[in-house]
């Protein structure tokens, strides 16, 4: 993700890498038929999931790297939310700060954000919590943040251009 790309190239760039990882889980899934997985088909299953989760983490840090400069220090993503939330923009900034929480368990697991994602019982997102050990042990693949449910990157993409444009709009 070169640095003189703008957002939104960088975006619909990492939406076709998470698409085509998501083609992949599909079509392993649908040659199983729903017979249990070989061993391959879950490595790959779990390749293709960790692919998705680091498209996620990577382009949700560069909408913060580059929309930082609109604000002075501090947690930028809060900031975006309080400034969309004083302009009218509440959908755009629940979505954001759902997102944010998504990102901060993928990059660091159990914790605050993991808890209010649970307390949370918005359909957004699917989190699940806690039989991960014991799946990872039998060794299914697992995540705190289901990146491979229907519309999670399409619409973490959504809301990283919605928020972008609202940003570059209040500086014209």
């Amino acid at each position: 993700m070169a640095n003189s790309q703008p957002l939104p190239e960088l975006v619909h760039a990492a939406q076709r890498s998470a698409k085509a990882s998501l083609d992949r889980v599909s079509e392993i899934l649908k040659c199983a038929e729903g017979q249990t997985l070989s061993d391959a088909q879950s490595k790959e299953i779990a390749s293709e999931t960790d692919s998705i989760k680091l498209v996620s983490v990577d382009i949700f840090t560069m909408f913060e790297a580059r929309m930082q400069r609109h604000f002075k220090r501090g947690p930028l993503s809060r900031k975006v939310e309080a400034a969309l939330l004083a302009a009218g923009h509440a959908g755009v900034a629940d979505r954001l700060h759902q997102y944010y929480l998504a990102i901060n368990v993928l990059k660091h697991g159990r914790g605050a954000s993991h808890r209010e994602l649970l307390n949370n019982k918005s359909a957004m997102l699917v989190v699940t919590q806690d039989n991960v050990g014991e799946a990872e042990s039998e060794g299914v693949p697992t995540c705190l943040i289901d990146v491979t449910s229907p519309h999670f990157f399409d619409e973490l993409a959504v809301t990283i251009l919605d928020a972008y444009q609202f940003l570059e709009s209040r500086q014209s």
